[in-house]
């Protein structure tokens, strides 16, 4: 293969990627505006007039990707509820509480994200296939952008899942330090829970205030808790949880749960340190083999090789 043809593979991949990238986040982007210009509207419903006017010239000054895709990808998600598979819907809506609802995505306009970057991806597979050489490089070069634009979406999805995550089992250790030291020092749970969300930032928090709404808006303490752990799904969150439902149905102090919690938080946090640190050095074995030892041998190794070879031949 010679290196032209190499480097139109290359920039056709590159151009894929970087086409289906563009069309998935401009879509996305439109969805978000658009639902906070639908939210907006509602707000506002009933305190100014209509759209004539100035309301018209501001309407023309919004995004193209707000005023087109976003009410497109909107209706169509509306349309296609009732051919997706049974029990998909509720999967991706699950996915998307556990991300923290990212743009304000729901699980039909998600799928119809993820339906227009495959049909991307398709068209964008019959323009790239005809820059690879044998048969191997053109069934790559037919698949790759579909399934770029199928699977990408769910990638990005589950990343933002795991960063998530990340951030919450980082903070549950200092906002429960946080509980204890309000608690002990007179408050009850909720105005100590409350102190805490107003003074921490972060998902966690984010999750601890919506407790304290459907607290406050009726929904027992218990039921709350629960859907606090439907919805962040972590095991050290849900260890806590069960054990603050159990302390109030046994009526245990909650002051001292919260310590033996508190203190096992930071145990945990401490273990998961030392376990990353254990794996370091297995880590650095395949970089140290195949990367750093040949260019040490290389400059190490090389003069005398050099020598060696000339002294042989002379």
């Amino acid at each position: 293969m010679s290196i032209e043809t190499i480097d139109g593979i290359t920039l056709a991949v590159g151009a894929v990627f970087a086409l289906i990238l563009f069309v998935v986040v401009w879509a996305g982007f439109g969805v978000t505006r658009a639902r906070e210009d639908m939210a907006n509207r509602l707000a506002m419903y009933g305190r100014t007039s209509g759209p004539t006017g100035r309301g018209r010239d501001e309407e023309l000054a919004k995004p193209l990707a707000q005023r087109t895709i976003g009410p497109l990808v909107i209706g169509l998600s509306s349309f296609l509820r009732r051919f997706t598979p049974v029990g998909y819907l509720e999967k991706k809506e699950h996915q998307l509480v556990l991300a923290g609802r990212p743009g304000n995505l729901d699980a039909p306009a998600f799928v119809v994200i993820k339906l227009l970057g495959t049909i991307f991806g398709i068209l964008a597979a019959f323009f790239t296939v005809d820059y690879g050489g044998d048969t191997l490089q053109r069934v790559v070069l037919f698949a790759l952008p579909i399934v770029l634009g199928f699977f990408g979406p769910d990638a990005w999805l589950q990343r933002k899942i795991d960063e998530r995550r990340q951030a919450m089992l980082r903070a549950l250790p200092d906002v429960l330090d946080l509980l204890v030291i309000s608690v002990e020092a007179g408050l009850g749970f909720d105005s100590a829970l409350s102190r805490v969300v107003a003074t921490v930032p972060g998902p966690l928090s984010e999750e601890f205030f919506r407790m304290l709404q459907e607290t406050r808006v009726g929904v027992s303490r218990r039921d709350a808790m629960r859907h606090l752990m439907e919805r962040t799904d972590l095991d050290e969150l849900r260890s806590f949880i069960l054990a603050m439902i159990q302390a109030e149905a046994f009526g245990v102090a909650i002051a001292r749960v919260l310590r033996v919690q508190a203190d096992e938080m930071r145990v945990k946090r401490r273990q998961r340190a030392q376990e990353k640190a254990f794996a370091a050095p297995v880590k650095l074995v395949f970089p140290l083999v195949f990367c750093i030892f040949p260019s040490l041998f290389i400059v190490l190794l090389g003069p005398a090789a050099i020598q060696i070879s000339e002294a042989f031949v002379d």
